[in-house]
C-alpha cells in the first residue's frame, strides 16, 4: 500500500492533545466505508464510529466528539444532500470539529454554506481522490485546523469572478494567503503583528479588490480564498 505524505516531523498524524485523531465515517456504501476505515486506522487514525446516514452520522458525532467527520454528500432516505446538511449542523453545533466531505458530485449551494462557516473544512471529489497520499493529506489538515478544497469545485465557486490577486498589495496577499490558512481576522492580526481593526479592513480591501460582494453569512471570505486557491 501507498506510503502517505507525513508531515514535518515525520510522525504519525496526531490529534489535538497529542493522540491518534478520532474519526467517524458516514457513507451509505457499505464496502465504500469499510475499505475508509480500515485505511484509516492502518495510518494512525482511530475510527470510533461508522453511520449510513445523516442521522446516524449526527448521533455518533454527539457521542463521540470526534476530531474529523469524513461524510459523504448523498445518503438515504433521498440522496439528495443528506450529508451535506449533516455537515452543516455538525459545523452549527460543534465548531471544532473538522469535516471531510467526499462527494461524486460539485453541491455549490450547500458547499458554500458548509465553507462560509470558517476553518477545518474539506471537500473532495470522489473521482480526483485517486492518490490515498492526497487524500491522507487532507484529511491531516483538516484534523489540523487547515482546509482542502477540491480544485474543481474551486473553479465551479470562483465560476465568472475575477481572478486574484494582480490587483492586491503585498500586505493584501499576505492576509489572503493566511484566510487560505482558516485564520480569522484576530489570528492575522496576531501574525503580522497589527491591530485586529487593521486586520479586517485588509480583509474587507483584499474582498473589494477581487470585486466580490461583502456578505453578512461570510461567502466574500470564501469566494476569496477560493479565487487565491485557483491561482496557486
Amino acid at each position: 500500500m501507498e506510503e502517505p505524505r507525513r508531515d514535518s516531523s515525520g510522525g504519525q498524524p496526531a490529534g489535538p492533545a497529542g493522540g491518534r485523531p478520532r474519526v467517524v465515517v458516514a457513507d451509505d456504501d457499505v464496502l465504500l466505508r469499510e475499505g475508509l476505515c480500515h485505511l484509516l486506522a492502518h495510518y494512525g487514525y482511530q475510527v470510533v464510529g461508522q453511520a449510513g446516514d445523516g442521522a446516524a452520522l449526527l448521533e455518533l458525532v454527539a457521542r463521540h466528539r470526534p476530531d474529523v467527520v469524513v461524510v459523504d454528500t448523498r445518503m438515504p432516505p433521498t440522496y439528495t444532500a443528506e450529508g451535506l446538511r449533516a455537515a452543516v449542523e455538525i459545523r452549527r453545533r460543534f465548531p471544532r470539529i473538522g469535516i471531510v466531505v467526499l462527494s461524486a458530485h460539485v453541491e455549490v449551494a450547500h458547499a458554500m454554506e458548509l465553507m462560509a462557516q470558517g476553518d477545518r473544512i474539506g471537500y473532495l471529489l470522489k473521482s480526483r481522490a485517486t492518490e490515498v497520499a492526497d487524500f491522507l493529506d487532507a484529511l491531516r489538515r483538516v484534523a489540523a485546523g487547515g482546509s482542502a478544497v477540491d480544485a474543481s469545485l474551486v473553479r465551479e465557486l470562483v465560476g465568472g469572478h475575477p481572478g486574484p490577486p494582480a490587483a492586491l498589495g503585498d500586505r493584501e496577499r499576505e492576509v489572503l494567503a493566511l484566510m487560505a490558512q482558516g485564520c480569522t481576522d484576530t489570528e492575522i492580526a496576531g501574525r503580522l503583528g497589527i491591530g485586529a481593526e487593521e486586520a479586517a479592513g485588509t480583509v474587507r480591501g483584499v474582498v473589494t479588490a477581487l470585486c466580490l460582494p461583502l456578505t453578512e453569512a461570510g461567502h466574500h471570505r470564501v469566494l476569496a480564498v477560493l479565487a487565491y486557491l485557483d491561482s496557486c
